[in-house]
């Protein structure tokens, strides 16, 4: 029996060995060619490595790559993974060449490919290159990702454009998005873009043409070396082939052609340590606003106090200074107001929180001034700002003690008039009422009656009231959905209009959980939403559908959606935030 277990260990074990062994070797199309032909050689590796390090390829002109292709599937439960880097080749002359050996490193340890020999010929009459077309659309086709800045400071707002240069010696018919990426650790805003517009221009200083496909603005939210993932196309490429019709003319071959932006890393820089007090984590250039819509009123009135934040920069990503008033003046939770508009520039607009005061007593009362700074990535500096401190003058009302002036938040004792309580009648009038007998009188009798009535109505009123309160998964779903009709009023309210109705919709699942979970914008990327609601114990479910609404409002600012799609888009909102508030 351990003979057999021993046997059976071993085996285990080599098979582990061999699935773990690093492959890692070099593949030419032909070993022997004309000087006037191309030669494409694959470096092939079953295992991600870094550090690759191509040949020199001493007797060869580069006339294509490197290009990259990766392949990772599944079949039945088995991984496959693949990673290869291809170039074409051009003889410098006749001979015979070796293709040196290319190396790269897997878990610290380096490999290399076996060098392969090449035996150069005189020039052929017909050329026969090996996947020229593909040749011809990689060498004519780059997929293109341009950032404003790679060293960013934290919270500072920096574009990235996706580009695809086309040659004038190809022509695409046709592409599709295979991978979008994911922006992780960046607050990110897409920049709607109504029509693709071809353009002329430069690619390495040949002439192309090229088309804008995504626009996005990106708030990098950790510091370090952060990495922008590709996005990745499906291109269909028209290529010329060798081939000539009747009259000539190059027959054009279409050929699918996947191409990728390339992985960019962004190194974001953190903030300097001399952060003045009171400093949230606002970046750019900011002005500030304090006013009230009326300085003089009476007591109960009411008047607006506004406090505004003006500019460009990471509007939404840091809180506002909070408004300070005396004790006699009572304030009302602020109402957020957000007129913000992203474009290449950045956010850009006003973020207002509006305050409803409302004094009790009479006197002059004045509003603190209110301090905000915010960090300058253009002089590299802190500033702040100051707020003008406002008086408050309440005309009417009851007075205070010792003067009419509150200089702060301290209590003062009442100083009452002694005319204050002279409404009150100190002489009576009373006349005795007539005397009536009580016993057998209707009221006697009413009084009597009526309990034993009202017996039913307590009865039907008492199993109704344990029936609802029995019925508590009924309870909470009334509640859940009044909640979610609230918060997503004002989406309900622009139904038709697809752009206000979706900035309205994802505003407001936002704003839901910036209420439930007092969490900040600067939290609101889809990952950490889903870390959140995982930690808070959400059905993975109702994460899930939380994630396709918000999906759904990034799609609709660059596709069309009908008013049919609105609506389900509405309704799924209202269901996943009464399912969210139950699980909460």
């Amino acid at each position: 029996m351990k003979l057999k277990f021993l046997i059976l260990s071993v085996i285990f074990f080599t098979g582990l060995g061999l699935q773990a062994q690093v492959k890692f070797e070099a593949k030419v199309s032909k070993n022997k060619l004309g000087v006037n032909e191309r030669l494409r050689v694959d470096f092939e590796m079953n295992q991600d490595g870094d550090n690759f390090r191509p040949p020199s390829f001493d007797g060869f002109t580069v006339v294509g790559g490197p290009n990259q292709a990766v392949s990772n599937r599944w079949i039945n439960g088995n991984r496959t993974y693949s990673k290869t880097y291809s170039y074409y080749l051009q003889p410098n002359s006749r001979g015979n060449k070796t293709i040196a050996q290319a190396e790269i490193t897997v878990d610290g340890k380096v490999y290399k490919t076996t060098p392969i020999d090449i035996q150069v010929t005189a020039a052929v009459d017909k050329p026969m290159d090996g996947d020229n077309s593909e040749l011809i659309a990689s060498d004519n086709l780059h997929l293109v990702a341009e950032v404003s800045d790679a060293t960013p400071y934290l919270n500072e707002g920096i574009t990235v454009i996706y580009k695809l240069y086309v040659s004038p010696r190809i022509s695409v018919s046709n592409f599709r998005e295979v991978d979008s990426p994911k922006f992780k650790d960046f607050w990110s805003q897409n920049i709607e873009i109504r029509e693709l517009r071809p353009e002329n221009g430069e690619y390495q200083g040949e002439p192309y043409r090229y088309v804008v496909l995504k626009k996005a603005v990106l708030y990098p939210q950790k510091t370090g070396k952060l990495e922008l993932e590709p996005l990745t196309l499906s291109v269909s490429v028209d290529v010329p082939s060798d081939r000539r019709d009747i009259f000539g003319s190059r027959i054009y071959k279409t050929i699918n052609k996947t191409v990728a932006a390339g992985t960019r890393t962004i190194d974001v820089k953190a903030l300097p340590g001399n952060k003045p007090a009171g400093f949230t984590g606002a970046v750019g250039k900011f002005s500030l606003n304090v006013s009230t819509n009326k300085d003089q009123l009476k007591a109960s009135e009411s008047l607006e106090a506004k406090v505004e934040i003006r500019g460009n920069g990471n509007l939404n990503l840091f809180e506002l200074p909070a408004l300070e008033v005396p004790s006699s003046l009572e304030m009302y939770s602020p109402e957020r107001i957000e007129n913000v508009t992203t474009t290449l520039n950045g956010k850009q607009g006003s973020i207002i929180d509006n305050y409803t005061i409302v004094p009790t007593r009479k006197g002059q009362y004045p509003i603190k001034p209110l301090n905000f700074s915010y960090f300058d990535p253009q002089t590299e500096t802190y500033k702040s700002l100051s707020s003008q401190e406002i008086i408050i003058d309440v005309e009417e009302g009851p007075a205070l003690a010792g003067g009419n002036t509150i200089a702060g938040n301290n209590k003062q004792a009442l100083n009452l008039p002694s005319e204050q309580f002279r409404f009150i009648k100190t002489a009576t009038n009373l006349k005795p009422l007539e005397q009536q007998a009580f016993f057998r009188s209707w009221t006697f009798w009413g009084s009597l009656v009526l309990p034993f009535a009202a017996i039913p109505l307590v009865v039907l009123f008492g199993k109704r009231r344990e029936a609802k309160a029995a019925d508590v998964t009924g309870s909470k779903r009334k509640k859940a959905d009044k909640l979610a009709r609230k918060y997503l009023s004002e989406a309900k309210k622009n139904l038709g209009d697809q752009q206000s109705f979706y900035e309205a919709l994802e505003r407001a699942m936002h704003n839901y959980l910036k209420a439930k979970l007092h969490i900040q914008t600067s939290e609101m990327s889809k990952e950490r939403i889903l870390e959140i609601l995982n930690e808070k114990n959400v059905a993975s479910e109702t994460s899930a559908e939380f994630i396709a609404v918000l999906k759904s409002c990034e799609f609709a600012r660059y596709t069309p959606a009908s008013n049919t799609a609105q609506h389900e888009d509405y309704d799924k909102a209202v269901r996943v935030i009464s399912k969210l508030d139950k699980d909460l």
